[in-house]
């Protein structure tokens, strides 16, 4: 976010034309991802109910295998994510982010320890919002909407990026007969990167404060319709929590994530 200063299956291999049965672990975690660990602005897309409900189902074994699947991808889209937003506004001459130490692939950098906590507590968390000084761009408006985008953009491309390494890791998967006890949790987390990163992006892309969609649109409108409608930006963090618990949320973009993420992997 930018915050502006002012198990494996039992089954026999069977060669699929879609991944094979092992994969199947990830059915359990789908909406999850599809809805998010999606993190914008300061603000993170929910771990969601099924997901919790189907950790209390299995044993602490598997609870520790998702977690581990789920690592790599949510630290990569959360880090890059944040970095996007800060790199680009230095490029634009802005050096607040640079001089706070965020223009940095350390994760720690950019957790809220209490947001990662809440994450998994009350299924919302939150990292920590990237320090933008608008007052640096040459033209802040449309700087701030290029820090906005850059966000999202990063991780569409990161989603493509793991739709590719699941394809060339499944591509050997199916060469070597279905074995390959290191393969099947690396193609796990490729497919978890996919929903994860495309989950982080739509749900930014959202028009509500604090996520990235909200400067975007505030950009784009005329200066004294973009002053009111920040103006309300305070209350933009009830709305989604509002949004979350009704499940409006989770009927508008989870549908819009899957049909994305089915063009670079099956779902």
């Amino acid at each position: 976010m930018t915050r502006p200063c002012s198990g494996e299956s039992s089954e026999p291999y069977r060669k699929p034309s879609h991944p094979p049965e092992p994969f199947s672990l990830l059915k359990h975690m789908n909406d999850s991802f599809a809805s998010g660990k999606a993190v914008r602005g300061n603000f993170a897309c929910p771990l969601n109910e099924n997901m919790i409900a189907h950790w209390s189902m299995f044993d602490l074994s598997t609870l520790i295998q998702q977690v581990a699947i789920l690592a790599v991808p949510v630290l990569m889209a959360i880090t890059f994510h944040e970095v996007a937003h800060g790199y680009t506004a230095y490029l634009l001459g802005d050096p607040t982010a640079k001089n706070a130490g965020r223009l940095t692939l350390n994760p720690i950098k950019h957790l809220d320890p209490i947001g990662a906590l809440a994450l998994f507590l009350v299924k919302v968390g939150w990292a920590k919002p990237v320090p933008v000084d608008p007052r640096y761009f040459a033209n802040p408006r449309k700087g701030m909407i290029l820090v906005s985008v850059a966000g999202p953009v990063t991780n569409f491309v990161l989603a493509l990026f793991f739709g590719l390494l699941f394809h060339a890791l499944l591509f050997g998967y199916e060469r070597m007969g279905g074995s390959g006890s290191i393969a099947q949790p690396l193609i796990y987390m490729c497919q978890a990167g996919v929903l994860v990163n495309i989950g982080l992006g739509v749900f930014n892309l959202l028009p509500i404060p604090p996520l990235d969609g909200s400067n975007i649109v505030a950009g784009l409108l005329p200066p004294h319709l973009a002053q009111a409608y920040l103006r309300n930006s305070k209350y933009g963090f009830v709305v989604l929590i509002i949004l979350f618990l009704t499940g409006a949320v989770h009927k508008v973009i989870v549908p819009v994530i899957y049909t994305l993420a089915s063009i670079l992997i099956p779902i």
